[in-house]
């Protein structure tokens, strides 16, 4: 029997702090996989489901975005991803009595653990002004409220359509068609927050904003960087995919400010050596660098590449032919201050010597990153030169080598290819136009950043959500919450309870939606819809379980309602015939997105197929110069001042974005708790402060603003020197809105001066 939901909320106050693991996964990682799922679902329900994860007959899982192998093991997911298709298939169901007993207001200080523990959202319900309560709304009811406040505004540019990262191929791509033809390009998403940096650098310098390495590519590698990861916790099926790289013999260097349990050993569940025995050792080199170091460390690495007498240590044919820009770019590495480099990485002359070493016995490379390189004001400039290092000896466009930025959300990078863009190309817009007969909007639109600023100075009035938990994914707590509610109306589209429900316009709207793992039936019959994982591989996801309400609708089926309250029968757009057949979608997406040719017939494919990438696949770089560009990058070195910490915010095991499973982090020795901060135990007592010590968190920023977080306890741990961690969203109130990454307005989550301050409260 699957377990009730909670009625009391949690707190900290039975939390305990024990030494972090070495290790991760093994017997430990099944058994909490197991007990999670069955109290959300029951035995057999668990039984039925999560052997229909990640399966070419089954669903693509509602986690990460790591690509599935070519052989699927019978259980073809992690602990994480059992997380989450447990809460999305839970058996716990939010009905309208649920909503007349708790108000808005007492929603709105319950934890975020509480809030996602209640099941599943089952009927439209809306708070109108100066109500405490949702209440029920039909569906019909509901797009009229929706069409009235979008056609009443003084301009489509005073809506804000957001997008997170489980939304479909097909949903995305209907979605932006609507919103451009209702006449606005305002469409952030969560790749504002996270890999924005990633899409403006690669796009720079190779031509494409996306990863240029498949599976493959990792398992024919010499060398594997995972630079600012933590794959044992945010996609831990990479870990299998590590573990075969180094069985072929692959060298791995993991960077980063933390030492992870999962680039230290891995036991793999799904073999003997991984259950019984003591698994496999990932990482060969660690490098424990300091918060904003890697920009350095690179530019360190390039400059001894150039200086080195080894044989054939710099690709010069490679070079000559397919880049541009190289003299410039070694010009100003020469001139590298080993000064700066020292104090922004924290590592020694001889540590670095080493890797460099690990580079020069290898002729295959790749790159793997994550959100600890996109989210600092120099982001772009970092992954540009992540870039420069891989341009030097050739590592791009061959098998085993190139740039992996591993995506988070399981269909972010599809999102982005459908055209759920802010800055969309204007290829794109034209061959939009040309499908459907209507000039979209060319001027630019919001991003999150922006958008929140837009809703803040009553610019935006209709914040649309399609998804996600906005309010808690954003910088700037305080914020954002208050830009929010100064919206008219606010409409989350949601298959669970969130904080973003509770933060709300005058009027607002929850519209509850399909799962990944529902089966979809309309008109033409049962639907599947399509998903982009982090290595452009396109495949198909059929949801297996009976709709937790009769009342939920699909993304397509929502978005197509709007659609025909909204614009009528502009443009003849055919919202009934996509909305009833999924393929007539999937048929518009052959003719606009290049790649996508026989849509409908390849995603049939057991495994789908591949994207092209011309870097990948020809050694062709479609950028400004033809080329792949080295670019110059400035070595600005982030020094805090004396008494402050260089904060990292970061996820625990126990949950995925914003979604809190557990009060667990098993892997970091944290359990029961989430209010902690990690700080080096040196540090700590040259504050003035003690291992376990309850603290306030208060950052900052050249606006002057005080951003607290209070009530945080302090754990000696062993980060780099100067450095400190904690969970979001708890800390996204120190991340102040306006500190943004250069190029991609991307938040510093991962740069936040800080000051520990002794918790006074009784």
């Amino acid at each position: 029997m699957s377990r009730e939901a909670p009625r009391e909320d949690f707190d900290d106050s039975a939390m305990e702090v024990g030494k972090p693991k070495r290790w991760a996964a093994g017997v430990p990682g099944v058994t909490a996989a197991l007990r999670d799922s069955v109290e959300q679902m029951g035995v057999r329900r668990t039984a039925l489901t999560l052997l229909k994860v990640n399966q070419k007959d089954g669903f693509d899982c509602p986690g990460c975005a790591w690509p599935e192998p070519g052989h699927r093991h019978t259980a073809e997911f992690c602990e994480n991803g059992a997380k989450a298709v447990a809460e999305e298939a839970t058996t716990r169901r939010i009905t309208r009595e649920f909503f007349a007993e708790h108000t808005v207001d007492e929603l709105a200080v319950r934890t975020d653990h509480w809030l996602g523990q209640q099941g599943r959202l089952t009927e439209p319900m809306v708070r109108r002004p100066g109500s405490a309560h949702y209440e029920p709304i039909s569906w019909d009811d509901a797009f009229g409220l929706v069409a009235d406040e979008l056609t009443a505004l003084g301009s489509p540019d005073e809506a804000v359509f957001y997008t997170s990262g489980r939304t479909s191929n097909e949903a995305a791509f209907a979605y932006q068609l609507f919103v451009r033809a209702f006449g606005t390009n305002n469409l952030p998403d969560c790749s504002n927050m996270c890999h924005e940096s990633s899409g403006s650098a690669l796009t720079e310098t190779i031509g494409i904003g996306k990863g240029s390495v498949l599976l493959d590519d990792l398992y024919q590698a010499d060398l594997i960087f995972v630079v600012g990861q933590n794959p044992g916790t945010n996609h831990p099926r990479m870990l299998s995919a590590l573990e075969k790289a180094k069985k072929a013999g692959a060298r791995i260097v993991a960077v980063n400010p933390l030492p992870e349990a999962g680039l230290i050993r891995f036991k793999n569940p799904q073999v003997p050596s991984g259950v019984v025995g003591k698994g496999t050792k990932l990482a060969d080199r660690f490098l424990q660098i300091r918060v904003n170091g890697d920009l350095a460390l690179f530019q360190a690495l390039n400059r001894l590449l150039l200086e080195s007498d080894v044989p054939d240590a710099v690709d010069r044919a490679f070079i000559e032919e397919h880049t541009h820009g190289f003299e410039a770019f070694a010009d100003h590495v020469k001139a590298l201050d080993w000064d700066d480099v020292l104090a922004a990485t924290g590592l020694t002359r001889g540590e670095i010597a080493a890797t460099l070493g690990d580079v020069l016995a290898a002729k295959r490379i790749v790159v793997c990153w994550a959100m600890g390189l996109t989210q600092h004001r120099n982001s772009v400039p970092t992954i540009r030169e992540v870039v420069n290092f891989l341009l030097l000896r050739g590592n791009i466009g061959r098998p085993g080598a190139g740039v992996c930025p591993v995506r988070g959300h399981s269909n972010v990078q599809g999102d982005r290819t459908m055209g759920i863009y802010e800055k969309p190309k204007p290829a794109f817009l034209d061959a939009l136009a040309a499908e459907f007969g209507f000039e979209p909007p060319r001027e630019h639109g919001l991003d999150t950043v922006d958008a929140i600023r837009a809703m803040r100075d009553g610019k935006v009035k209709v914040f649309f959500g399609m998804g996600g938990n906005f309010v808690r994914a954003t910088p700037d707590s305080d914020v954002t919450e208050a830009a929010m509610r100064n919206c008219r109306l606010t409409v989350q589209v949601s298959t669970k309870l969130n904080r973003s429900h509770a933060v709300t316009g005058a009027t607002a709207l929850i519209l509850p939606t399909l799962g990944r793992t529902e089966r979809d039936v309309q008109a033409s019959g049962e639907q599947f819809v399509s998903v982009e994982d982090s290595m452009g591989m396109v495949h198909a996801s059929r949801g297996r379980l009976a709709p937790a309400s009769p009342q939920l609708r699909s993304e397509v089926a929502i978005v197509a309602g709007l659609a025909r309250r909204v614009l009528g029968d502009r443009y003849g757009l055919r919202w009934d015939a996509m909305e009833g057949d999924y393929d007539v979608i999937r048929g518009h997406v052959e003719k606009v997105v290049p790649g996508f040719e026989d849509y409908n017939r390849r995603v049939r494919e057991p495994d789908g197929f591949t994207l092209p990438h011309a870097p990948r696949d020809e050694r062709r770089f479609p950028t400004a110069t033809g080329k792949a560009n080295f670019s110059v990058n400035a070595l600005e070195v982030l020094r805090v001042p004396e008494g402050r910490l260089l904060l990292q915010t970061v996820r625990s095991h126990d949950q995925y974005n914003t979604t809190i499973y557990g009060l667990d982090d098993r892997y970091r020795g944290v359990k029961a708790g989430r209010r902690v901060v990690f700080v080096h135990p040196d540090d700590l007592a040259a504050l003035g402060h003690a291992d376990g010590d309850t603290v306030d968190l208060v950052s900052e920023w050249t606006d002057g603003t005080e951003r607290r977080a209070p009530g945080f306890r302090a754990i000696a741990y062993p980060t780099a020197r100067g450095c400190a961690a904690a969970y979001f969203p708890e800390t996204n109130v120190l991340v102040p809105l306006d500190s943004t990454a250069e190029v991609s307005n991307t938040p510093t989550s991962k740069s936040v001066v800080v000051r520990l301050e002794r918790d006074v409260r009784p």
